[in-house]
């Protein structure tokens, strides 16, 4: 059985997806399934490689799901790995993922492992497997998003200065928080002292009536429309007031106007700059195209900007309550030593087992190898085109949106044709 092939993935058209042809999901899942019929009045939200039974990618050419391709043959996933996790031979322990955002997603965290087992046995309905689910980001275009909760020192300044903020939670809760956080935390014990805070707090927004939230919410949108030049101006630039706006339309009057931007910091990224995202940190995509690579789950505990179920009691119990500067949020691709030629290899490593993601870039002319990997690979090609191949054997064109899956221990040489040729490979190794 062949170490290198190509694979047809599905796509999910989610309300939040980018429409039409303005989607790379729709234009990557086009390139290599020609039945797909572009609707330009349909969103298209996810490119999903991998294993995962709700869309079974595919050998393109023998159109057999990869699952089944790695039950028959569990050296293409190596020994390790499949013994190393749950999900054995025939199951990646990853979901691969190319996303295209137009309207905010849910405000949401994942459980880690243990919570994951209680959460499931108590609600299979709601949180269908046991696993955990950290996810790591990459952005392909300019892309935003809200990442772990903001430094105390700034979300005491908002509790200050925007009175429609303080008005939803109770004021011995906010007054308690303005008094008793400590802005410069030194200590493990300053830190436990914030996120005892931080916890009442977020659980006073979590759990204001919903009357309450929806009247703040319309005075603040009313404020920020009003005096967007006076708002901005106490935060520095106009990004605050543009956001609450933009979230308005998208969600009228919703709690994630509160939860959202006053408590968890903005993020915004550059093509090839990711976030990791760790079990019970609340996060949120807005816009933009990314990588998006997780460990094969689909729990999900949600806060706002959501019309699905919201597990408050279990979120404000979960939550980890750490805060950070938004820059702390950002992951730094490191050096691969496993590569040569003249290209560039970029490495994201997550400090988890299940997944790490490399990027390849080669221009013109060039050519880089990377040595095989203890584990499975896919593939994901972004810009340029090119070529993708076993050293010194077969060789297949590689373009934007097609995905190749690479056995374990496989040696691949990518070589660019014309443009740069860029792809995304997550991978797992033990």
């Amino acid at each position: 059985m062949s170490v290198l092939f190509q694979l047809q993935c599905g796509a999910q058209k989610y309300d939040w997806g980018k429409i039409g042809r303005s989607s790379s999901v729709a234009k990557f899942a086009a390139a290599t399934d020609l039945t797909f019929e572009i609707d330009e009045k349909t969103p298209y939200a996810e490119l999903w490689m991998g294993t995962h039974p709700s869309v079974p990618s595919k050998n393109l050419d023998t159109q057999v799901t990869l699952h089944d391709i790695l039950d028959k043959d569990p050296s293409l996933v190596g020994t390790a790995v499949a013994t190393k996790f749950d999900s054995g031979s025939a199951n990646l322990p990853f979901l691969f993922k190319v996303l295209s955002i137009q309207k905010v997603l849910s405000i949401q965290a994942h459980p880690d492992k243990s919570l994951a087992k209680i959460l499931h046995e108590n609600d299979p309905k709601n949180y269908p497997d046991d696993n955990h689910k950290p996810e790591m980001a990459i952005a392909l275009t300019n892309f935003e998003g809200f990442c772990g909760f903001r430094p105390v020192k700034e979300i005491k300044g908002f509790l200050e200065t925007v009175p429609e903020f303080r008005s939803v939670v109770p004021e011995q809760v906010a007054k308690a928080f303005i008094d008793g956080v400590i802005d410069e935390p030194q200590t493990e014990q300053d830190e436990a002292v914030n996120k005892l805070y931080l916890q009442k707090l977020f659980q006073g927004v979590m759990t204001a009536p919903d009357a309450t939230i929806k009247d703040a919410a319309a005075k603040l949108v009313a404020r920020v429309q009003n005096e967007s030049g006076s708002f901005a101006g106490c935060y520095g630039d106009d990004a605050l007031a543009d956001l609450l706006l933009r979230l308005n339309i998208q969600f009228p009057l919703d709690i994630g106007l509160f939860c959202g931007v006053f408590l968890l910091n903005y993020v915004t990224l550059r093509t090839g700059e990711a976030i990791f995202l760790k079990a019970k940190d609340p996060h949120a995509y807005i816009s933009g195209d990314i990588i998006e690579c997780m460990a094969a789950s689909d729990n999900v505990v949600r806060a706002g900007f959501t019309p699905k179920f919201k597990d408050v009691k279990n979120l404000v119990e979960m939550l980890t309550y750490e805060c950070a500067p938004v820059e702390g949020q950002k992951m730094k691709p490191a050096s691969f030593e496993r590569s040569s030629g003249d290209g560039l290899v970029y490495l994201y490593d997550p400090p988890i087992p299940e997944f790490a993601v490399l990027r390849t870039e080669v221009s013109k002319g060039q050519k880089e190898t990377i040595q095989g990997l203890s584990g499975p690979s896919v593939v994901v090609v972004t810009e340029g085109k090119g070529t993708i191949g076993i050293k010194g054997g077969k060789t297949m064109a590689a373009e934007p949106g097609f995905v190749f899956f690479v056995g374990a221990g496989t040696d691949i040489e990518y070589v660019g044709i014309e443009d740069k040729l860029v792809t995304y490979g997550a991978f797992c190794e033990v």
